[in-house]
């Protein structure tokens, strides 16, 4: 066994397409909290806001125009409701959010890991 990071599959597939892996990176997600909001929710079904929001580290205005951002690029939906007499917020990745999160990990592993 060796010491040496394996290539994945998205350096593969950039290998294949004879492109750089940089390529499947996601413009939207180069800003760190935008990368941050999508990295909280990628292991959850939906997320409270304050949640997010404290994980993040940012404030409330902050963490909403990042989430607007991303829901007016499809990657994220909102849902509104009530808990009791309380409102709240939830948040969640769409289908299309989780494969472009997917694949952009994947570019940056195939950059530091060795892509073409």
């Amino acid at each position: 066994m060796t010491d040496e990071p394996t290539v994945d599959a998205g350096a593969e597939a950039a290998a294949k397409r004879g492109g750089h892996p940089r390529h499947d990176l996601a413009p939207l997600l180069n800003a760190p909290v935008r990368l941050s909001v999508v990295a909280a929710l990628a292991p959850l079904d939906k997320a409270e806001f304050a949640f997010v929001r404290d994980l993040v580290e940012v404030s409330d205005s902050v963490l909403s125009k990042q989430v607007a951002a991303l829901e007016e690029a499809g990657w994220v939906e909102v849902r509104k409701g009530r808990v009791g007499r309380r409102p709240r917020t939830w948040i969640s990745l769409t289908p299309e959010g989780r494969a472009v999160y997917e694949r952009h990990l994947a570019a940056l592993r195939a950059i530091a890991f060795g892509g073409p």
